[in-house]
């Protein structure tokens, strides 16, 4: 048996290659043609002239006989793969088998012939990008029962290891050299592994990105097989250019906002080294903005010497928003909401929203300036101006407010860690309650100035659909009083959840709330500051603020203090829809400190659609132990999980 050397090209998932020396061991040059037979002794039950048979060779005969072009159904398998067939390579094949593909429909000999050429073709491939570059592939069919039975023989040969890497040029990326090297991490003697070699080259280009060398360039990988030795050379011609650290930040235009903007919303700063994952981050919070539809952003040399400035040109998308939001709660009632927004009407990113709420007891009309990464990333500057009618079982309150806020904010793009605000609030608000001794209706005036704060931390792992991790939040509003005299007081509010998964399906979650307002009595603190309990993000099963002490019409008159926990669990059921049982319980004192005492507990169940955009939730739920005038029945929809 004489072997010829010979050079042809070939594609190797994206990674380029060259064939060398055909292996000695196949004859006529047949190496890696998928037609190649086993044996010359093919038994091939249908007798196909143009079935990858070599000059000389005759299909074997068998006593069936078939009409070629008589239509029947088939079925399929592959042969001697078992010891290296990965759940990937399965995957890789079904879905781009053909035979798979079309096996639910009748075939006539030549179509079942041209289908299994071709997943020939296709398991060559996919073994050449496992490394088995010898290997041997016969189709053989076979009449049974009325139907074919097409086998895909396979002998895969050894795994072809690679022999030597030359990252040729990467020396010039001077004191970062070893650390582009071991971020390639792939080495001599590993398996000559397509998927491997994609990854390693990935990991360099990423590496030399992210440790300053803006413009370099670095080669499609050329992999050289060489059949006699079973082995395989990489070759990556590497150009790191020189190293650079950020300079400016420029726009092509000025229609969105300007460079200065750009920069506020940056992770770096002007100096910092040049990384390339720091530029897509940038890019990314950019789009996130809401005003550009795309953006694209190229390193050019800087002004200043050994610095990169960054160029970037931003396409303005339609700044104007229309909203609408419905949703029912018990005790709550039916609510609308509409709001128009533009989103850059006071540049840059100055949105101004006016919004407005229709309910069954609830109206309200808001004008709201909010200046989104205002001097930092994520900080949010909000003004805003509202008026407000709400019916409460508690009271009724026509307020006017004003209020601002800065804050660093969490979405569901850039979920953080730690978030905080600092607030400030001027309220007149007129509230009719009762007097408690009496339940005589009365109405009082109030003028309330707060600054509100609140810290909190998110170590969950999703903002709307948490399912592993915990969260933490505090609130403290010192607040003055003029209702006759002037007082002071104190809000405090604590909430802790936490988020454990008990398999793929199914997720336990609790939350705990605590609150305490210290420093005025009940009876002297607005209605509407006061703490309630009860509703769908409190104490499910009942009513929207229904749950703790009562005045002699036995309507809530809140209190200086509550106390609340859920229990609840996550239960994927079918599709895109859950299962919720839950178990809440709380109540709310007269007394500055919470006595955790005499819950009202309500327990249900729930359903959740999971779409795109997070769970839609419908609650509902009873209550164990109501009080006088409970409904049996509560329900609550909205967007979210209840915590």
């Amino acid at each position: 048996m004489v072997s010829r050397t010979r050079r042809r090209s070939c594609v190797l998932a994206a990674v380029g290659c060259t064939l060398l020396a055909a292996p000695p061991a196949l004859a006529q040059d047949t190496s890696l043609d998928p037609g190649t037979p086993l044996d010359a002794d093919a038994d091939i039950g249908v007798a196909w002239p143009d079935l990858a048979l070599q000059p000389g060779e005759e299909a074997a005969a068998t006593d069936a006989t078939t009409d070629i072009a008589a239509e029947a159904r088939y079925s399929w398998r592959i042969e001697g793969l078992d010891a290296i067939w990965t759940d990937l390579m399965r995957q890789r094949f079904d879905a781009a088998s053909t035979l798979k593909a079309n096996d639910d429909d009748p075939a006539n000999a030549a179509q079942i012939n041209r289908r299994a050429r071709e997943d020939v073709e296709l398991l060559n491939q996919i073994l050449r990008a496992e490394g088995y570059y010898d290997a041997r592939i016969r189709p053989q069919v076979e009449p049974q029962a009325g139907e074919f039975l097409v086998t895909l023989v396979v002998r895969p040969g050894p795994v072809y290891r690679l022999n030597s890497i030359d990252l040729a040029g990467i020396e010039g990326a001077g004191d970062k050299t070893d650390e582009l090297r071991e971020a390639f991490a792939l080495e001599p003697e590993a398996p000559a592994n397509a998927d491997a070699i994609a990854a390693a080259d990935e990991r360099l280009r990423t590496a030399i990105g992210s440790e300053g060398f803006p413009f370099a360039r670095v080669a499609e990988p050329e992999i050289v097989i060489d059949h006699a030795t079973q082995t395989a050379t990489i070759g990556i011609a590497v150009d790191p250019g020189a190293q650079r650290r950020f300079g400016r930040i420029v726009t092509t235009t000025d229609r969105v906002f300007d460079g200065d903007h750009v920069q506020d919303i940056a992770r770096f700063e002007p100096g910092q080294l040049y990384d390339a994952a720091e530029v897509e981050d940038l890019r990314r919070a950019v789009i996130q903005t809401g005003l550009v539809s795309s953006v694209d952003i190229v390193p050019v040399e800087g002004q200043a010497p050994g610095t990169v400035d960054l160029q970037v040109a931003l396409e303005p998308a339609p700044p104007r928003t229309i909203a609408g939001e419905l949703g029912y709660g018990t005790g709550e009632g039916a609510r609308a909401e509409v709001s128009w927004t533009h989103r850059n009407l006071f540049p840059p990113e100055g949105a101004f929203t006016v919004r407005g709420v229709l309910g069954t007891r609830e109206q309200l009309g808001s004008l709201v300036l909010r200046r989104n990464n205002f001097q930092d990333r994520d900080r949010v500057l909000t003004l805003q101006a509202s008026a407000a009618h709400l019916e409460r079982d508690a009271f009724e309150a026509d307020t006017i407010s004003l209020s601002g806020a800065l804050e660093r904010q969490t979405n569901i793009f850039f979920q953080k860690t730690w978030t905080w605000s600092l607030g400030a609030e001027l309220v007149a608000t007129d509230e009719r309650d009762v007097i408690l001794d009496t339940g005589e209706a009365r109405r009082r005036t109030y003028f309330i100035g707060a600054l509100p704060t609140s810290l909190n931390y998110d170590g969950s792992d999703d903002l709307l659909n948490p399912t592993t991790g915990f969260r933490l939040g505090g609130r403290f509003s010192p607040e003055v009083s003029l209702s006759g005299q002037t007082f002071g007081y104190s809000r405090i509010q604590l909430d802790a959840s936490a988020y454990q998964p008990v398999n793929d399906r199914v997720v336990l979650a609790g939350r705990v709330r605590l609150g305490s307002i210290l420093g005025a009595p009940r009876d002297a603190i607005a209605p509407s500051r006061r703490f309630y309990a009860g509703g769908g993000a409190s104490v499910r099963g009942y009513g929207f603020q229904s749950i703790g002490p009562r005045d002699p019409n036995n309507e809530p008159v809140g209190g200086r203090s509550l106390s609340e926990f859920s229990l609840e669990a996550r239960v994927k059921a079918f599709g895109n829809f859950g299962i919720v049982p839950f178990f809440d319980g709380g109540n709310i004192y007269t007394s500055t400190l919470p006595r955790f005492s005499d819950f009202r507990y309500g327990a249900g169940v729930g359903v959740r659609y999971y779409s795109n955009f997070g769970p839609i939730r419908v609650d509902v739920g009873t209550p164990l132990n109501p009080q006088p005038g409970d409904s049996r029945i509560a329900v609550y929809v909205s967007l979210g999980q209840a915590f």
